[in-house]
């Protein structure tokens, strides 16, 4: 995030919105097209170590998350949108990770800012837990936000700078099936 983008969330103009749902190049470009998104940021959180870096959060010792941080104008789209843009992008029912990765750093949680964050995430959990949409219970953290790490530059907008690798990866984590055998092929649409 720029200076200005810090300067305008400070000053309560803009908030910002915490998710951790496997690797975290998979998680950046469903917020990134979004109206009202300011920018989306690859990075850990959730962990003790300060400042971990790519390797140590992927061994699974920074107790970290591979997440985003959403810079978003609430005035454009809501901290409820953007849940359910989260909910429609993991697997809720997997505490062990997500898709092809495995480990705590692969682990889906919502990190909340405030107070409205949480209640907000707690009820659309519940909702979707009561939906029957997914068989068992839902494994997804609802935990306070510490300190974010951004991770390392070649991380950011990695489905932009190596489109041809993203897609590979992607389509070979077994995610787009799961999501469209859950949701339906136009789950991105809604």
């Amino acid at each position: 995030m720029s200076a200005r983008d810090e300067t305008l969330v400070t000053n309560d103009v803009w908030a910002k919105a915490t998710f951790a749902g496997g690797c975290f190049w998979c998680m950046e470009p469903p917020f990134a097209k979004l109206d009202g998104v300011v920018s989306v940021t690859c990075g850990y959180t959730g962990g003790k170590t300060v400042n971990p870096s790519y390797e140590a959060v992927c061994c699974g010792i920074t107790g970290h998350a591979e997440a985003v941080e959403i810079v978003f104008d609430p005035e454009r789209i809501s901290y409820r949108e953007l849940l359910e843009v989260f909910w429609r992008n993991i697997d809720p029912t997997d505490p062990e990770g997500q898709f092809v990765d495995g480990g705590s750093q692969y682990r889906p949680a919502v990190f909340y800012h405030d107070e409205d964050q949480r209640r907000q995430a707690e009820e659309s959990k519940r909702q979707l837990e009561a939906s029957g949409r997914f068989e068992g219970p839902l494994f997804t953290e609802v935990t306070p936000a510490g300190p974010f790490y951004p991770a390392e530059e070649y991380h950011q907008d990695y489905y932009r700078k190596s489109p041809e690798r993203y897609r590979i990866y992607r389509n070979g984590s077994g995610r787009d099936r799961f999501l469209d055998k859950v949701w339906g092929k136009g789950r991105e649409k809604k």
